[in-house]
């Protein structure tokens, strides 16, 4: 039998680079806290990794083992502690002894995270809360299983309006300090109302969570089936049980259901037809509270998604799924497809016996999520790849939004509510509705008023205002400008949450929708922008939660831009989370250690201060590796000018000009002639590139560019990327396929049109063919009208390292107009960090789109920084230049400038005739 090669990673790297990393990296893990490694080198860095932190877990297994073993029988000797060998054997004899595979009981951990309590604005000590996580328009599952009771609609057309009044309810404040409830109440959201189930399963897989694992995050879907791929040919395969994680959308096989399409609708019909069963069999016995996204898989009762009626298909699928080794998502929507079981479910129930968990960002970022699926990360260790933008990517998870139209909608269906049974209600419901009513009409005012009304109205005080659209607010002030201060939303939130009124009002809005056959529900194929009451619902729990969180955490945007057409949502309010590091201690307190990689992460300092800045500097361990090509694989260059001699300067004010637009045609209808296969172009905007591309098709260069090379463009919808990549692909690998046969004046292959923070520059490869030349037109700095962005900036300026604290970032407020113009003056006034951030985006934005290049050790391909101000003195370069944030690899053999485009045909034409000839010969 052939032996399985232990460490792919080798052929990415020299075997002593790969030695010497993992050796360090092994010992950080014993250490515990922050490892962060920064390294262009792809999927061998990746792998690199999770094999050191497999083997720290195996090695820790068997420490315990011994121990066990040594207590139990008196003897032998005592080990002092793991890792006592700085050195392991597995290291020096790359083979693997230890039992990884060692049974083990409930591991002692670190002492918990002390309480997160926050005072009120009156001093008063209020009730412990977590940091709030919501899906933020994003592809989020969880958000809707907190308001999940909502009824069919089958059943809401069978149900008498009696069903539809809420239970007397009274706060312990209002009933001597206890709660006063009728009998068999069920609660929307209380996880801690979920009885155990009559299997007995729960105390067990509760020690079963407790086990250390290795967590391993990355951005995509993608990015972790290629992750997969690679860790199936470790010898790590077959020693570690390995789980895969997703969204519904990925992994729900309902045809029905999947042809939802949106991911939000997909999650809403998933539970509800789990519920439509339980329902069911609550009426028979309703002494047990079932939820409607109870834990499937540990429940007898069947659901109503055929996918989840047949619990011995559950079994067959956690047992194929655990004898065919590590499986990717596809993978597991093939098995779940011939078993005719849910994949979704199934691998959540695997989660306790896996040794590693490989997730997507959001899963495991969100508390929420965490919680949801049942992640402990006691003891474990977390590995976070594509961590570059880690701390804009976790702050952004917490931001909270609510649109105009979700409002009207809550509202009206408040109203309706509320009118039908006002006589009827408690004392205590009624008056918590009415608050209810209090807030979304507050809410609805805000964002319909343009003009000054109050002596506080945002109008008049708010930053940002004078555009008349757009503008922001601290918490304290947005909720003393419309007099909701005096509104306790801790009891409000903890009403909504034991109360189910968002089951019955929902329940009683679709009734009397579909009684006027009006109801946006009714309609299977309605457009995904069509708001449900649920979601609705939802966002308003989401935001006063964000009105919960301390006064400085965030800002509140009030966005009242009016739609210009029925597709766009018109305005919204939205909490835009600013500090990360409170979140980041949830994750790190319960860690053992968390590692973070990237192909750049420096500056490290601004990570550190924006996500641990308590963390002790022993506890934070930097690893830095080098590109493993050889020097003459690649080719960067900066393009200061264009063909006639005109000087590239895409910034804002110019970029748009015809003079700068067909200068840059006649460079890329040059370059087509001398790059070989395929070539990508980056693009600060997707509008940028329209107009560019509309502006090339009327001169005649797209016509002149396609005698060359064929034109993809990166389409907006993320859904089409796959379909243009490989129609990309296909189109290289034809061309390189009959090289030898090619007419001289035919086609050499294509051109890819991208954009910068799109799909195509994220986690994308363009190995080999794919990707011969990288052209970065201009410095893509983020768009200075961005009112959240400007809101990070003066955050970000205003922290002060020296206390550890944010001191209010001072800028006259006439400054900001919610326009370009504003946001430039807010970033001439920052001095140092708010600037240094700024800059550092538009950096890291280059260094991932450029770096989807050059992907193993042969690979070669040239990079052509288009842009004057690229262009620096190799002797006089200062700290603070842009090229000076490239990756060394690349900065180390940028060539500066060159004087006119024949220069830079010659060097092209050099670099790619050289590497032809090594081909040829090999």
């Amino acid at each position: 039998m052939e032996e399985r090669r232990e460490f792919p990673a080798f052929p990415y790297e020299p075997y002593s680079i790969q030695l010497d990393f993992m050796t360090a990296l092994y010992q950080s893990l014993n250490k515990g806290g922050v490892s962060m490694l920064e390294s262009p080198t792809g999927t061998g860095k990746t792998l690199s990794i999770i094999c050191s932190a497999l083997q720290w877990l195996a090695d820790r297994k068997q420490h315990q083992k011994t121990q066990a073993d040594s207590s139990s029988n008196l003897s032998g000797k005592q080990e002092d502690q793991l890792g006592g060998d700085d050195e392991p054997d597995w290291m020096r004899n790359f083979v693997i002894d230890k039992d990884t595979k060692s049974p083990e009981k409930k591991t002692k951990g670190k002492k918990k995270m002390g309480s997160n309590k926050r005072f009120d604005r009156k001093g008063k000590k209020e009730v412990v809360r977590d940091l709030i996580t919501n899906g933020g328009g994003k592809e989020e599952d969880t958000d809707i299983e907190k308001v999940n009771n909502l009824p069919t609609k089958h059943e809401v057309e069978g149900m008498d309006e009696a069903e539809f009044l809420v239970e007397e309810y009274e706060s312990e404040d209002d009933n001597g300090g206890r709660q006063k409830r009728k009998g068999g109440g069920v609660s929307a959201n209380s996880s801690s109302e979920e009885e155990k189930d009559e299997d007995g399963m729960e105390e067990e897989e509760e020690e079963e969570e407790a086990r250390p694992k290795i967590y391993f995050c990355s951005r995509t879907h993608s990015q972790l089936s290629q992750f997969i791929k690679e860790l199936r040919k470790t010898k790590f395969a077959d020693e570690v049980n390995v789980i895969c994680l997703g969204s519904r959308k990925n992994f729900c096989i309902n045809q029905e259901v999947l042809k939802l399409g949106s991911s939000t609708q997909i999650n809403e019909r998933c539970l509800e037809l789990q519920k439509s069963k339980k329902k069911e069999i609550s009426k028979i016995s309703k002494t047990k509270n079932i939820r409607a996204c109870g834990r499937v898989g540990r429940s007898k009762t069947s659901s109503g998604c055929p996918m989840l009626r047949n619990r011995k298909r559950g079994k067959e699928f956690r047992s194929d799924v655990s004898q065919q080794g590590p499986l990717d998502i596809e993978d597991l929507v093939q098995i779940g497809h011939d078993l005719k079981t849910c994949p979704y479910y199934g691998s959540r129930s695997m989660v306790h016996t896996a040794d590693l968990v490989v997730l997507p960002y959001q899963s495991l970022l969100s508390k929420s999520s965490r919680e949801s699926l049942g992640l402990s990360l006691k003891d474990s260790v977390v590995v976070i790849d594509e961590a570059h933008n880690l701390a804009d990517s976790l702050v952004s998870m917490y931001n909270s939004k609510i649109t105009l139209s979700q409002l009207e909608l809550v509202h009206s269906h408040l109203e309706s509510y509320f009118k039908r049974f006002r006589n009827l209600l408690g004392p205590g419901n009624r008056r918590y509705i009415q608050i209810v009513m209090v807030l979304t009409r507050a809410f609805l005012q805000v964002l319909h008023n343009e003009n000054c009304q109050s002596n506080f109205d945002p109008g008049c005080n708010a930053e940002g205002s004078k555009s008349g659209f757009d503008s922001s607010m601290a918490i304290n002030e947005f909720l003393f400008s419309h007099n909701i201060d005096n509104i306790n939303l801790f009891k409000l939130l903890k009403y909504v949450e034991e109360s189910n009124i968002i089951h019955k009002v929902c329940g009683y809005g679709h009734k009397v929708a579909l009684s006027k056959e009006v109801s946006a529900l009714k309609n299977d194929d309605q457009s995904s922008h069509d708001e449900s009451a649920l979601s609705g619902f939802q966002a308003l729990v989401n935001i006063l939660l964000s009105l919960t969180n301390k006064d400085g955490d965030g800002r509140i945007i009030i966005s009242r831009t009016k739609p210009k057409c029925s597709m766009q949502q018109g305005g919204y309010l939205k909490y835009v989370m600013l500090t990360g590091e409170k979140i980041f201690f949830e994750i790190l307190n319960q860690a053992h250690a968390v590692i973070l990689a990237g192909g750049t992460l420096q500056p490290i300092e601004e990570t550190k201060e924006r996500l641990f800045p308590w963390l002790p500097p022993d506890q934070l361990h930097f690893f830095s590796c080098g590109h493993i090509i050889p020097s003459e694989n690649i080719l960067p260059i900066v393009v200061p000018q264009g063909p006639s001699d005109h000087s590239f300067d895409f910034s804002y004010s110019t970029r748009s000009s015809s003079v700068m637009i067909q200068e840059l045609g006649l460079l890329v209808s040059n370059l087509v002639n001398v790059i070989p296969e395929g070539m990508v172009l980056f693009f600060s905007s997707f509008d940028y590139e329209g107009q560019v591309y509309d502006a090339w098709k009327e001169s005649g260069i797209i016509g002149r560019i396609m005698k060359k090379k064929r034109i993809f463009r990166e389409p907006r919808k993320s859904t089409d990327v796959e379909i243009v990549l490989k129609e990309y692909k296909e189109t290289i690998d034809a061309v390189s396929g009959s090289s030898s046969k090619r007419d001289p004046v035919s086609r050499n292959g294509a051109i890819l049109l991208a954009i910068v923070g799109g799909k195509v520059s994220e986690g994308i490869n363009f190995s080999d063919g794919m990707g011969r030349c990288i052209v970065m037109v201009g410095l893509p700095y983020p768009s200075p009208a961005d009112i959240e962005l400007m809101e990070r900036i003066k955050h970000i300026e205003g922290f002060d390292t020296s206390i550890g604290k944010n001191t209010k970032f001072q800028a006259e407020r006439s400054w900001y107009s919610g326009d370009a113009k504003g946001g430039l003056h807010i970033l001439k006034s920052c001095k140092h960090r708010g600037k240094q951030y700024y800059e550092n985006l538009c950096m890291k934005a280059v260094n991932q789109s450029i770096g989807r290049a050059i992907r193993h050790i042969n690979d070669y391909a040239a990079i052509l920084l288009v842009d004057t101000r690229y262009t620096f003195d190799p002797s006089e370069r200062s700290s603070s230049h842009s090229t000076n944030k490239l990756p060394q690899w690349i900065k180390s053999r940028l060539v500066s400038a060159t004087k006119n485009y024949g220069e830079l045909h010659r060097l092209l034409h050099q670099f790619f005739k050289f590497h032809k000839g090594k081909e040829d010969n090999q």
